[in-house]
C-alpha cells in the first residue's frame, strides 16, 4: 500500500511538471515579442563600454534583472489571488505600451535626432571617455538605465505569464511564472553576452593570416553589426504583434471582426498575424499621439 501511495503522488508530480512544461511553453511563445526587445535593447545598452567591462557589465545588469523578477513575481501572485479582474487590464495596459513603445522605435528611425544634437551626444561621450572615474560613472549609469527598462520588461513578461495560468493551481502558477523568470534571465543575459563578444571574436579569429579561422573572423566582424540592426527590427514587429494580440483578445468585437477575416482566407493564419499586427500599429499611433498631446498641454 505504501509503495502504491508512493507511485500514485509520483505520477501526480509527474503530471504536475508536465503541465508547467506546456504552460511555461505557451507563455514563453507569448513573450517573444519583449524578449526579442529585451535582447535589442540590453545589447545595445552595453555598447560603449570598455572591452573588458562588458562582461561585468551584463552580469551587474543580470542581477539586477533577478532581483526585478523576485519582486514582480510574487506580486503577481499577490494580485492573481486578491484581485483576478485586474489581471485583463494589466494585460491590456502592458500590451498598450508595448505598441507605443514599437510606434516610438518606428518614429525615430524615421525622423532621427538632428545632426547637432548627434554631434552634442558624440562630444559629450568623448569627454566622459577621459579619465577612468568618469569612465565608472558612465558605467554605473549604464547599469542603472539598463536595470530600469528590464524591469518594466519584466513586469511586461510577468503580466502576459499570468495571463496565460490565470485558470491554474496556484502551484502550477508559481512554477511557471518562476521557470519564466528563471529562463527569460538566463536566455536574455546568455545572449547577450554572446553578441557583445562576437566583434572580439572576430577580431581575434582574424589574427590568423590565412584559412577558415581568418575567413570566419570576416564574416562575424562583418555579419555582428547587421545583427544588432536586425534584433532591433524583429523586436519591433514583434511589439506589435504580440500587443496587438494581447489588445485584440481583450476587444471580443475586433477579435471575431478579425477571426471572421482569417477564416474566409486562404491563409486565416497569416491574415489573423496580419490584423493584429495592423491592431497593434494603430492602437500605438493612438497612445503616441495621446503622449505627444499631454506633454504639449503639460505646463513648463
Amino acid at each position: 500500500m505504501p509503495a502504491g501511495n508512493f507511485f500514485a503522488l509520483f505520477d501526480d508530480i509527474a503530471s504536475v511538471l508536465d503541465d508547467v512544461a506546456i504552460l511555461t511553453k505557451v507563455a514563453a511563445k507569448k513573450t517573444s515579442g519583449v524578449l526579442g526587445d529585451d535582447l535589442a535593447l540590453n545589447a545595445e545598452q552595453v555598447a560603449g563600454v570598455k572591452a573588458e567591462r562588458e562582461i561585468p557589465v551584463v552580469l551587474a545588469v543580470a542581477k539586477g534583472s533577478a532581483i526585478n523578477k523576485i519582486i514582480l513575481v510574487p506580486s503577481a501572485l499577490l494580485i492573481a489571488a486578491l484581485v483576478p479582474k485586474l489581471i485583463t487590464p494589466l494585460l491590456m495596459l502592458g500590451g498598450t505600451f508595448l505598441c507605443f513603445e514599437g510606434c516610438e522605435k518606428v518614429l525615430h528611425a524615421f525622423f532621427p535626432k538632428k545632426e547637432e544634437e548627434k554631434k552634442a551626444h558624440l562630444e559629450h561621450i568623448e569627454h566622459l571617455t577621459h579619465s577612468d572615474a568618469e569612465l565608472i560613472d558612465l558605467e554605473k549609469q549604464k547599469i542603472k538605465g539598463a536595470i530600469k527598462t528590464d524591469f518594466i520588461l519584466s513586469a511586461e513578461i510577468i503580466v502576459i505569464t499570468l495571463g496565460t495560468v490565470t485558470d491554474s493551481s496556484f502551484l502550477k502558477q508559481v512554477l511557471v511564472l518562476s521557470s519564466i523568470s528563471l529562463l527569460m534571465t538566463i536566455g536574455v543575459y546568455g545572449l547577450v553576452a554572446g553578441i557583445v563578444k562576437l566583434d572580439d571574436l572576430g577580431f581575434h579569429l582574424v589574427k590568423f593570416q590565412k584559412g577558415l579561422k581568418n575567413s570566419i573572423g570576416k564574416i562575424i566582424l562583418l555579419l555582428a553589426p547587421k545583427l544588432m540592426k536586425s534584433l532591433s527590427v524583429i523586436g519591433t514587429i514583434a511589439m506589435f504583434l504580440v500587443g496587438g494580440g494581447i489588445v485584440t483578445h481583450g476587444i471580443p468585437s475586433l477579435h471575431l471582426l478579425i477571426e471572421g477575416f482569417s477564416q474566409a482566407s486562404p491563409f486565416p493564419t497569416l491574415v489573423s498575424t496580419i490584423g493584429e499586427g495592423l491592431s497593434g500599429l494603430a492602437l500605438g499611433l493612438i497612445a503616441l499621439g495621446a503622449v505627444e498631446v499631454f506633454k504639449r498641454l503639460k505646463p513648463a
